[in-house]
């Protein structure tokens, strides 16, 4: 008898686009028949006129701090995640972690937790734990110690490092391949370029070169928000020919054209709105009292100063190089996601369902099938996760939605709302969301390192 029996669903075959009609039986967390399934199941699922996808993996978000007294807010993240599709995660994105690596493992080892979730070490984390300031370059001790924490990061778990390079401007080229080439082959590198617009060009190719140098696979974040200024082109055929001169490297993507950070971060010092031809009102504040208004210059360096961990919207990218990142072969989609308090930026709560129902259904840019293979597959193999495609055998990680009504609901003025069209998530084979609610919050689990079949080009 099969635990979950899912009949009738529309299977897309991600290398053809070709679609099918299939039952999936899945028992003991595994797909473990596709087929005509006539055998009983302890639950059916009438999956009539829906797509069955392989879970959404979601390549770079921001985790929360979680506590050994768990409470129902400590997941206030992954419970959007798993609203919107996502059954995988990875944090400690961009240089930063929210806790101690182990301490964050533990807890989800205790209490399970709304989504499975890897973890990156961060670079800046590190820094910060050693005493250095974002603006100072390292000594020879400090990269010492910073090396050690990072191996004691890989042993319980991370799959990688991170750099969030333009978090952290004191952080040199040399300092990252210096630490990077201490390790392993078998680690994934994940950098937050050092600088956006016109600079991002040099950026790119520095990430490149450090790709190169350590002979590491290189995940370049969120390219949007570091060439989506009218550049996009010229970084993409850049990418395009150091893969095909061998450098292992790839990056991700969200679908809007304003990212989030906080006030106080280093990507808001001095000369960015000339670096990105925009004025201060481009900035729009997440919390009270000023929660919904456009800075103004004096507004802006008064919160700065007041406020500095407070997230805001920046209505700087422009969209149509947001699609061009999300159409090329070596770029990913991933969130970004990132709550303080309920607010932020709708991507934490509305990527994957905008990508669905916006860009492929209502503007036709992206095909459904390779939509899905960007946040299913891809990350799947660069991961080397047992996940990503209906196949028998893998993780029952699955997603069922309607293709004619997915869309997401989240917008800047209400940035949690939960998406609409996705009618099942199934996490390790059980059932986690049902009709856009959350069913079971605890499915998910830590993947470690030991776990993962290799970082896959």
């Amino acid at each position: 008898m099969y635990d979950i029996k899912i009949l009738n669903g529309k299977i897309l075959d991600f290398y053809t686009g070709e679609e099918y009609i299939k039952d999936i039986g899945i028992k003991d967390g595994k797909i473990k028949k596709i087929g005509n399934i006539k055998s009983a199941a302890k639950k059916e699922i009438d999956a009539s006129g829906k797509i069955v996808s392989p879970g959404f993996i979601d390549i770079h978000m921001h985790e929360e701090t979680i506590k050994d007294t768990l409470d129902e807010n400590d997941y206030d993240i992954a419970n959007k995640m798993i609203l919107m599709g996502v059954t995988t995660c990875i944090a400690g994105n961009c240089g930063n972690n929210r806790q101690e690596i182990k301490d964050f493992f533990t807890f989800i080892d205790k209490y399970g937790a709304p989504v499975n979730y890897l973890a990156f070490s961060g670079h800046n984390y590190l820094r910060n734990k050693v005493g250095v300031n974002r603006y100072e370059r390292v000594t020879n001790l400090e990269i010492e110690k910073i090396k050690k924490l990072a191996l004691n990061d890989l042993n319980n778990g991370a799959i990688g490092l991170s750099f969030g390079l333009e978090y952290s401007p004191g952080t040199t080229k040399e300092e990252v391949i210096d630490i990077s080439s201490s390790f392993d082959e078998d680690i994934l590198l994940s950098a937050h370029f050092r600088k956006d617009a016109k600079y991002g060009i040099p950026s790119v190719k520095e990430l490149i070169e450090i790709s190169k140098e350590t002979k590491k696979p290189m995940q370049i974040s969120h390219l949007g928000s570091c060439t989506g200024f009218g550049m996009m082109d010229e970084s993409l055929d850049i990418i395009s020919k150091a893969i095909d001169d061998g450098v292992d490297i790839k990056a991700d993507c969200y679908p809007y054209n304003a990212f989030s950070t906080f006030i106080g971060s280093a990507v808001f010092d001095e000369g960015c709105f000339k670096l990105w031809n925009k004025s201060y009102d481009s900035i729009l504040l997440t919390e009270k009292p000023y929660k919904g208004i456009r800075c103004d210059e004096k507004l802006f360096y008064k919160v700065r100063k007041e406020n500095p961990e407070m997230l805001v919207i920046a209505f700087v990218m422009e969209e149509s190089d947001i699609i061009k990142a999300m159409k090329a072969p070596f770029v990913m989609i991933a969130s970004d996601g990132l709550y303080k308090k309920e607010q932020g930026h709708p991507r934490g709560a509305g990527t994957f369902p905008r990508v669905l129902g916006h860009f492929v259904r209502e503007k036709n840019e992206l095909k459904l099938y390779n939509a899905l293979r960007k946040i299913t597959l891809e990350p799947a193999k660069r991961l080397g996760l047992n996940k990503g495609e209906i196949s028998e055998g893998l993780d029952a990680d699955i997603v069922i939605f309607d293709p004619d009504i997915i869309i997401d609901k989240a917008t800047f003025e209400n940035p949690t709302l939960p998406p609409r069209g996705i009618d099942y998530v199934i996490i390790n084979g059980e059932i986690a969301v049902k009709d856009n609610n959350i069913f079971n919050d605890s499915l998910g689990r830590v993947i470690r390192r030991d776990e993962l079949k290799g970082i896959k080009k």
